[in-house]
């Protein structure tokens, strides 16, 4: 194949999906529709015009015989008058009106058997249109009702896509939002064991102070009941077996007060 003929049918194949992306079924339909009506209007205008041949022809035809009578009752008065040089003109016209009359009879016939099959064509086109008309609103209503549809599924497609993409952003949030969660706690947590110091609130020295001394007491009396069950030292004694009670202060010892001078 020639280089050529390839591009003319590579153009031809994109000129007919161009086109047929372009056309619309209903819009051809309506147009094929309104030709039909325009050939049915000729057809009956030609119905029409064999109609009006043929009514002129009659009114001749009535004319004609009119006058034929007319020159009959004239060959008649001539005779009756003696001259028979006028009554045969008068007949010789008659019969020459006569020949007219057939002729024009003929002619009659003729249109009238035109003007019968044009109206018989007439009423089949007829038919043949209105047949096409409920054919033609039938198709373009299933074009419609299938465009609809088409178009609602594609809708529908878009909007699955789309929430498939939803979907997963959601889940990208679900996630992000549990691990904003996780070291939430895990900072309240820090904050409430003391590994991490809270600046957000005023800070108490001294209370931090004795929260570790008081830990770091607990792990000595702790410390010191292992020993014991080991039998590497005496049971530890609590404050109150010890003779401190918790939050009494130590006794003091005073000085006498001497004189300047005494011994």
């Amino acid at each position: 194949m020639s280089v050529m003929k390839r591009l003319s049918m590579i153009f031809r194949s994109k000129a007919n999906k161009a086109l047929d992306k372009m056309e619309d079924p209903r819009e051809t339909l309506d147009y094929s529709y309104q030709r039909q009506l325009e050939l049915l209007q000729k057809v009956r205008r030609g119905v029409a015009d064999v109609a009006t041949s043929r009514k002129r022809v009659e009114l001749q035809i009535n004319q004609a015989e009119a006058e034929a009578a007319k020159r009959e009752q004239q060959a008649k008065s001539a005779l009756a008058a003696g001259r028979e040089d006028l009554a045969r003109d008068a007949l010789s016209r008659r019969t020459a009106i006569a020949a007219q009359v057939a002729d024009l009879r003929i002619q009659y016939n003729n249109l009238q058997g035109e003007e019968e099959k044009l109206t018989l064509a007439s009423q089949r086109l007829q038919s043949k249109v209105d047949a096409f008309r409920t054919r033609k609103e039938t198709i373009k209503a299933t074009y419609t009702a299938a465009e609809a549809q088409t178009r609602i599924n594609e809708a529908f497609s878009g909007i699955s896509e789309e929430m498939g993409d939803v979907g997963l952003a959601i889940q990208r949030a679900e996630d992000k939002t549990a691990q904003m969660q996780a070291r939430a706690g895990a900072i309240d947590e820090l904050l409430a064991s003391g590994a991490l110091d809270d600046y957000t609130g005023q800070r108490d020295d001294i209370q931090a102070e004795l929260d570790r001394m008081g830990a770091g007491g607990d792990v000595e009396l702790e410390l010191a009941r292992m020993k014991a069950e080991l039998g590497q030292g005496p049971a530890p004694k609590s404050a109150i077996e010890q003779g401190q009670p918790a939050g009494q202060p130590q006794p003091q010892h005073t000085q006498q007060y001497r004189q300047p001078g005494e011994a």
